[in-house]
């Protein structure tokens, strides 16, 4: 049995959305992926610029930034920030920043 190659799944793929969808649903289909992309994105350069902005120094030195914005910027990236303290919500917030960014 041959395996397909990309190129015929792609063709399989568009007939399949084409007969579940409609040929007529299609482009507006295609404008809403992009304006969630879109929106993502803005959310996601939000995110990097609040965490930015937001730093603050505390008395020691150190950069600290209130825990509800964290957590929020934490909940728009999708990242989970239970149990881990500021500097290990920091650290995983990078993370996914840095890796939503390799993504694009």
């Amino acid at each position: 049995m041959a395996f397909v190659n990309g190129f015929e799944w792609v063709i399989i793929i568009v007939i399949v959305v084409v007969i579940f969808f409609g040929a007529k649903k299609i482009p507006e289909l295609a404008r809403s992926m992009g304006r969630a992309t879109t929106e993502f994105q803005k959310a996601r350069i939000e995110a990097k610029r609040t965490l930015a902005s937001e730093t603050e120094y505390t008395v020691e030195g150190k950069r600290s930034i209130d825990r509800e914005k964290l957590e929020s910027i934490a909940e728009t990236l999708g990242v989970d920030y239970s149990n881990k303290n500021d500097q290990d919500l920091r650290n995983a917030i990078d993370e996914e920043l840095k890796k939503q960014g390799a993504q694009e």
